[in-house]
């Protein structure tokens, strides 16, 4: 499996290349009030609102810092609880995207430790003289908030507008 490394707060992590669509240079968001501070807002992207995620707060508490190699990641998967399986995509903002490379090339690896609060946090994988943290993109956002920037479509479209008396 190809993985696209980055850091974050000096640390390397990585995700799945398969969920990458695009890697793009740091672009401004529109904050969304009362979100979490991870949330940095919304952007477009190729017409579609995109929520724009900083792995900085969400990772290390602490936000991106904004270089030239800061980029926005966006990704696309399928949320765990939508049995139609449309895929949404999310926009990850990273420090150091670096480079594409294999988890088969890794010395050495050791499970995900499951944790409740943080259940994003995957494999350790010893790549290159580096301990790399594998990120679950799928699971990056509590199911609530997930529900909530991504609502499942209504079986039957629901009319808007005005009374009709």
């Amino acid at each position: 499996m190809q993985l696209l490394t980055f850091t974050i707060a000096a640390q390397p992590y990585a995700i799945l290349s398969r969920s990458v669509i695009e890697v793009l240079p740091l672009v401004p968001a529109r904050p969304l009030p009362l979100m979490p501070d991870y949330v940095r807002g919304i952007f477009t992207y190729r017409g579609h609102l995109v929520p724009l995620i900083d792995l900085g707060q969400r990772l290390a508490s602490r936000a991106v810092e904004e270089r030239l190699s800061t980029r926005v990641i966006v990704v696309e998967f399928i949320r765990p609880t939508d049995a139609s399986k449309v895929p949404v995509r999310l926009g990850l903002v990273a420090e150091n995207v670096i480079s594409i490379c294999s988890a088969e090339d890794a010395d050495t690896s050791l499970p995900a430790m499951e944790l409740e609060h943080a259940p994003f946090l995957g494999t350790l994988l010893r790549l290159n003289g580096r301990t790399v943290q594998l990120i679950i993109v799928g699971r990056l956002l509590p199911p609530a908030l997930l529900d909530g920037l991504f609502p499942i479509p209504l079986a039957e479209p629901v009319a808007m507008g005005g009374d009709s008396q």
